[in-house]
């Protein structure tokens, strides 16, 4: 659906769900993450499933697989709530651990907003918890600026935590190679 030099964001597909379960069950994933963890193998296909029936451009969560196209591997997701005007979005993300450190959340993350303010969205926003300082930078490296700090606001698996929020408007894109560090662009399908 969504191509970078390195990555193909797409539909899941059913043979995506052990790779999904086992880097959502990985307890330095999920530590900041409000999902279910660990997946059982049922609960991970019946998860790509869902993500498999939904549609990018309906109100509501779309999960694009994140695919390394170097050898075909699901390395992650990332999740587009799109909301009812249409015109607005957040963002989530989530990464297997062994692909952590080579620019891959950054490049997928560019690859969607770039795709989205395309599309005539005005506004993005990302929650993250604050302690979550690779998702922190991959934000910032994309231009979203921090707007909130909500302090002890999450509950995550029994532990209050503080989350930031982050936003970024259309206006204020600016294409990946003008992002400081990017070196990564992308191109729609």
């Amino acid at each position: 659906m969504i191509e970078t030099p390195r990555l193909l964001l797409r539909r899941f597909r059913p043979d995506d769900a052990p790779a999904l379960g086992a880097y959502r069950s990985d307890p330095d994933i999920a530590r900041y993450q409000v999902w279910p963890s660990p997946l059982t193998p049922a609960e991970a296909a019946e998860t790509v499933r869902r993500h498999a029936e939904a549609q990018p451009e309906n109100p509501g969560w779309f999960q694009y697989a994140t695919e390394l196209k170097a050898d075909g591997r699901l390395i992650g997701d990332l999740g587009v709530n799109l909301h009812e005007n249409r015109l607005q979005a957040d963002i989530g993300f989530t990464l297997a651990a062994a692909h952590h450190g080579h620019g891959y959340a950054t490049e997928a993350v560019q690859a969607v907003v770039g795709h989205l303010v395309a599309q005539g969205l005005h506004r993005f926003g990302a929650y993250c918890d604050a302690r979550n300082t690779a998702s922190i930078r991959v934000l910032e490296r994309t231009g979203f600026r921090l707007e909130g700090h909500g302090i002890e606001a999450v509950l995550v698996r029994g532990e209050w935590t503080d989350s930031y929020t982050f936003g970024l408007l259309a206006r204020h894109w600016k294409a990946p190679s003008a992002i400081s560090g990017a070196a990564h662009g992308y191109r729609p399908r």
